[in-house]
């Protein structure tokens, strides 16, 4: 994905989307912050990236963070990456940003 790529969260069908970067091996499941490039950060035990329990991990922490079902969840694209969109429905962008946008990542 691009480095330039400046992170929205944007209006999606009855719901957000916004883009997270995963940084993996960690010793605990957390959201780091959001990025200078607006790219939320969230760290995760699992490993690798691309791994389809590492992206359930994902899935997991954001709908308990989010106050979500897991199925309201989907990762769009990415899911074999790093950086991935996510899309969620029920919610606002007003909530997302409540709830995830509020603090910097220190890169």
């Amino acid at each position: 994905m691009s480095q330039n790529r400046k992170f929205e969260i944007t209006d999606a069908r009855g719901g957000a989307a916004f883009t997270v970067r995963v940084v993996t091996r960690a010793a605990q499941t957390e959201l780091v912050g959001t990025q200078e490039d607006g790219i939320l950060k969230i760290r995760l035990v699992s490993s690798p990236a691309g791994d389809p329990s590492t992206n359930q991990e994902l899935v997991n922490f954001l709908a308990e963070q989010l106050g979500v079902a897991i199925g309201k969840i989907e990762i769009v694209a990415g899911a074999n990456g790093r950086e991935k969109i996510i899309s969620v429905e029920g919610i606002t962008t007003a909530d997302v940003e409540a709830k995830l946008g509020g603090r910097k990542a220190d890169d």
